[in-house]
């Protein structure tokens, strides 16, 4: 004769009663935090008259208000409702993880079908001997658990409990399910909320540590750097009045090496010192007027341009606001200006900064700041390095540091933006800096 099983058949699925589905909404629209959720969802559970108790349990996840809830050891967190009368099933607060229950032959079912309804403790197998002692020994006679599992993530579990046994009602189970959902939700929402946090936390870290790294390079190279620089040229001037003489001679021929050496990685520091300053914490986000923004920086690079024969055009709305730091804004766009004008053609060339409204990724209202040259451009291979840290395409003898975009993204990334662009062989270069909106 086959023994029944105890476990009762739920691979058929019913109808959810209105009260669970209206928490499940209220639980989903993230009203409440995850571990009220799961108080609220006990007490809906608690108001079917077969269930006595309602037990769960946190695991990787820590209640936001912990009132009520039992830490055991470093490992979980534990809590329960009850009728009047029928005790508790949690651990004593001086006790282990290892004085919970912990039904292993029930777990592994739960965990792997995400619910295991019990009818009857005396139904179970011999395998589960473990599971049918924990459970006489605190009264329980039969209980539906579900796993608070998300790909592969064990967050905890709910379990309702009932000193009667036999089937559950089919509403009942479908409550637990839909809410075991719910809350498993929930409880990814606040978890990628509480790394997004961390994550934060740890940027505003690395920030400072930039700021501090970037001063001590300004501080300790700019000075040395420019002693050197001043005095190798100092020397060249006093070598070309005396160029028979051997010293003078080796002097001038390989002291402009030097200057440029010396220039090289002045430009570099200046670099440095730029973004330093850009990512300080000396301003603070607010509305930018890019059309003033870009105004400075056209005047600051308007000997370079033209020196260059480059004429740079503006077409800015004098409208058009980004929430960001001021000195960032200007700091990203003299960058993007500043290698459109050096990468001109031979003798004439033009600039054109111009502005574009649009939704990001997240559907944020952003503004890109489109900087577009008529240069010899970057093939496919060399735009998808020209961000790295040091990389160049320039002809030689062509000033620059191979930083400036690299650290451009730096500075908008702080800000919630971005810095990219396009490039066509022998057309030119588009680069462009988005920055979102105010209350976007």
């Amino acid at each position: 004769m086959t023994q029944p099983s105890a476990l009762q058949d739920v691979s058929s699925r019913g109808p959810v009663s209105a009260d669970a589905a209206r928490l499940a909404g209220v639980i989903l629209e993230a009203e409440i935090s995850a571990d009220e959720a799961i108080v609220r969802t006990a007490a809906h559970l608690l108001s079917c008259d077969r269930v006595d108790l309602v037990i769960a349990s946190l695991t990787t996840f820590a209640p936001e208000d912990p009132t009520g809830w039992l830490r055991l050891g470093g490992r979980a967190w534990v809590r329960d409702w009850s009728r009047p009368g029928f005790g508790s099933l949690l651990p004593a607060p001086d006790a282990g993880p290892e004085a919970a229950l912990t039904m292993p032959w029930l777990s592994t079912h739960a965990r792997a079908e995400g619910l295991a309804v019990l009818t009857d403790v005396e139904l179970l197998p011999d395998e589960a001997a473990q599971d049918r002692v924990e459970l006489k020994r605190t009264d329980v006679r039969s209980l539906v658990s579900t796993t608070l599992l998300s790909r592969g993530e064990m967050f905890g579990s709910v379990s309702a409990v009932s000193a009667d046994v036999g089937p559950w009602p089919e509403i009942f189970v479908e409550d637990v399910r839909l809410l075991n959902s719910a809350i498993t939700s929930r409880i990814m929402l606040e978890h990628s909320r509480r790394a997004l946090a961390e994550a934060i936390d740890a940027g505003a870290e690395a920030q400072l540590a930039y700021q501090q790294f970037f001063g001590a390079v300004g501080h300790e190279l700019r000075t040395p750097l420019s002693s050197v620089l001043g005095y190798t040229e100092v020397l060249l001037d006093d070598a070309g009045q005396s160029p028979q003489d051997p010293v003078s001679a080796a002097l001038l021929r390989d002291g402009p090496a030097m200057v440029r050496a010396c220039e090289q990685v002045l430009t570099v520091v200046d670099h440095l010192l730029g973004t330093g300053r850009a990512l300080s914490s000396d301003d603070h986000k607010q509305d930018v007027v890019l059309a003033e923004a870009v105004a400075d920086v056209v005047h600051w690079h308007r000997n370079p341009a033209r020196a260059a024969g480059v004429e740079v055009h503006v077409d800015i709305d004098p409208a058009v606001t980004v929430w960001a730091h001021p000195s960032g804004v200007r700091q990203v766009l003299a960058n993007l200006l500043g290698n459109a004008i050096k990468h001109h053609r031979n003798g004439a060339g033009e600039v054109h900064l111009t502005t574009q409204r649009l939704r990001g990724e997240s559907r944020l209202e952003m503004v890109r700041i489109v900087v577009r040259d008529d240069g010899p451009g970057l093939a496919a291979d060399q735009l998808l390095h020209a961000f790295e840290p040091f990389v160049r395409f320039a002809p030689r003898g062509t000033k620059g540091s191979g930083l400036g975009l690299s650290m451009s993204r730096t500075i908008a990334e702080r800000d919630g933006g971005a810095v990219r662009g396009e490039s066509t062989p022998g057309i030119g270069s588009s680069f462009w800096l988005e920055l979102p909106v105010r209350g976007s």
